[in-house]
């Protein structure tokens, strides 16, 4: 077994879509970066490719490439995903935790969840995501970004 853990932030700014877990969320403001932005996935690919000893999102997809200017973070959690199976890994589990004054993810958290399942494939119940403040303080209690954090557990492979 592999653990790897992984951990994104982003600034929020006007005239963006929020996205998180894949779910566009109705919000005034939207994340700030090359791709949809979207913490809760890049924390999720950053903790499985730590798993797998593959170094960083970044590394993998950088934001000096303009073909992921924009890029939906679930294909390239789908594309992660398919990098690490290839390698002969399986994926057993991914918990997620958001950090977010606002907005509250109840409504989308099973969206969100199935969303994760079905880019890495594995069954909706070994990914869990849930959600905290910071009680008001740094800047996601300022409202001033969102971040996220994940743990990933791989299965080697039987022959490295």
């Amino acid at each position: 077994m592999r653990i790897g853990y992984g951990f994104d932030a982003h600034r929020l700014a006007p005239h963006r879509k929020l996205v998180l877990g894949g779910v566009e969320i109705d919000h005034p403001l939207g994340l700030e970066g090359h791709s949809d932005a979207d913490v809760l996935i890049h924390a999720v690919i950053d903790a499985l490719l730590g798993a797998a000893g593959m170094g960083d999102i970044g590394m993998l997809f950088p934001d000096t490439d303009p073909s992921y200017k924009g890029a939906s973070s679930l294909g390239l959690l789908s594309e992660t995903a398919s990098r690490i199976i290839s390698r002969g890994f399986g994926i057993s589990n991914v918990d997620v935790s958001l950090l977010a004054e606002r907005p509250k993810i109840g409504p989308f958290r099973e969206q969100m969840t199935k969303n994760v399942a079905d880019c890495i494939g594995i069954h909706i119940s070994r990914v869990n995501i849930k959600a905290t403040t910071t009680e008001k303080l740094g800047f996601v209690g300022r409202q001033e970004g969102l971040a996220a954090t994940a743990v990933a557990l791989l299965n080697e492979p039987e022959n490295p």
